[in-house]
């Protein structure tokens, strides 16, 4: 499907609807725009968040993992 698509002042453009269920992109979804040699494509897309712990965040990570299966063993027996 080639669809003619203007960009308003913002640099904002709107996917047809039609085009936007046929590739699974909803509202508010994320979408890759890539340069080319040919042009711009552009393609359904996802990201995920990373957090990257500090060794104080992991020493509390261990700790209450060590209270919570202290907990869990006191109360199996």
């Amino acid at each position: 499907m080639t669809k003619v698509i203007n960009i308003n002042d913002r640099g904002t453009l709107t996917l047809p609807k039609e085009m936007r269920r046929r590739l699974g992109v909803s509202r508010n979804a994320q979408v890759v725009a890539e340069e080319t040699d040919e042009g711009i494509l552009l393609r359904p897309g996802v990201t995920f968040p990373v957090e990257l712990y500090s060794d104080e965040r992991l020493a509390e990570f261990r700790r209450n993992n060590e209270e919570s299966l202290a907990k869990y063993r006191f109360k199996k027996k």
